[in-house]
């Protein structure tokens, strides 16, 4: 069964067109704010592709009208599952910028559960987004992706996040998180927060960023750091494990 979607989200942003062009319609500025490692071909009918461990995902640039309007398709799947995105962008008085983000598209299978995962990822996403270019500006982050071992469910999973960084009880923003990974003290905030899967951490030099769902906890950090991406994931992967063991 399949099902097709639309999704719209707004948001005001502290920054100009221009710098909002740079974080969402190139490779760098979407290693910024959104997971994985992406490269983007700057023309309508460039090619696009986002990787993760394991996964690589293709699409299409569909518009590129800077820095005013960029959007994408994926390529669809077997059973013709897809998904686009079109961003709109506008400035403000101020230097300050509105942006809507269009995510649209065709579901198949449990398309309940899928929307419902993007109908509040996008929103926390977009804020990862503002988050960066009003703490992280005209800087380009290494992103670093890691997987923790399956949990038996989600509240299982999210609580064992919560207390390695150094947090008790519900987790509000402003919270302050503190913890040690490869030997290294972490000091942060928290700046997004969605229980029982979302966790962003600010920090001086990082957007950590905690995602899950169906007893799972990946990373999706952005380091404004000269790391090795290799190491860094390796580093991120060990303290997970041992989280959860």
């Amino acid at each position: 069964m399949s099902h097709e979607f639309e999704l719209t989200h707004d948001i005001d942003i502290a920054a100009t067109p221009e710098q909002v062009w740079d974080a969402i319609a190139t490779g760098p500025g979407i290693d910024s704010w959104f997971m994985g490692r992406t490269e983007v071909e700057p023309r309508v009918g460039g090619r696009g592709t986002l990787t993760m461990p394991g996964f690589t995902a293709e699409s299409t640039v569909t518009a590129w009208e800077p820095p005013h309007r960029f959007a994408y398709k994926g390529a669809p799947a077997e059973d013709g599952a897809f998904m686009a995105f079109e961003y709109l962008v506008e400035g403000r008085d101020g230097g300050s910028t509105t942006l809507r983000l269009v995510h649209s598209g065709i579901m198949t299978g449990d398309w309940e559960e899928q929307y419902d995962a993007l109908r509040k990822g996008n929103p926390l996403y977009l804020r990862t987004l503002e988050q960066y270019l009003v703490h992280f500006p005209g800087r380009t982050a290494v992103p670093v992706t890691a997987f923790g071992p399956q949990q038996s469910d989600q509240e299982q999973a999210w609580a064992g996040i919560v207390g390695a960084v150094g947090l008790t009880g519900p987790v509000s923003e402003g919270d302050k998180a503190q913890f040690t990974v490869g030997g290294r003290d972490i000091v942060g905030v928290v700046d997004v927060a969605l229980e029982p899967g979302f966790l962003g951490v600010r920090t001086d030099d990082a957007l950590l960023r905690f995602v899950g769902g169906g007893g799972m906890i990946l990373t999706g950090h952005h380091i404004f750091a000269d790391i090795d991406q290799a190491t860094a994931e390796g580093t991120w992967s060990e303290w997970l494990a041992a989280v959860y063991a």
